[in-house]
């Protein structure tokens, strides 16, 4: 009797290996649904953020909101078992998109109040 899988055996691996290759790429395919789904939903917030800030002459960035929320996303990111640097990172992608949008909302022309005519 030979140790070596016969061609019947690695079929039935193969094709269990591909279900669940299908199975895992289909909750990923979910999960970054969820995640584009949520930035959208972020990002809807930062919005009203800029929009604030703007009206009230506040800068578009807060450096020590933002580190505060670097180290807050860094410990979430090691009890969650996710490299807290890749955490790091992503959040500073998204500040900096979100600080874009603050600077382009200040910039943009104050509109004449309307007087009602």
């Amino acid at each position: 009797m030979s140790d070596q899988p016969t061609a019947e055996h690695s079929l039935v691996s193969d094709e269990e290996a591909l279900e669940r290759l299908r199975a895992l790429r289909g909750s990923i395919d979910n999960l970054d649904a969820a995640l584009v789904h949520l930035l959208a939903e972020r990002f809807k917030c930062t919005q009203q953020v800029g929009e604030l800030k703007a009206a009230h002459h506040l800068p578009a960035a807060d450096p020590a909101r933002e580190a505060d929320q670097i180290g807050r996303l860094r410990r979430l990111a090691e009890d969650a078992k996710l490299d807290p640097a890749f955490a790091e990172k992503f959040l500073n992608f998204i500040i900096d998109e979100v600080v874009r949008h603050h600077r382009a909302i200040a910039a943009r022309p104050k509109q004449a109040p309307n007087n009602g005519s």
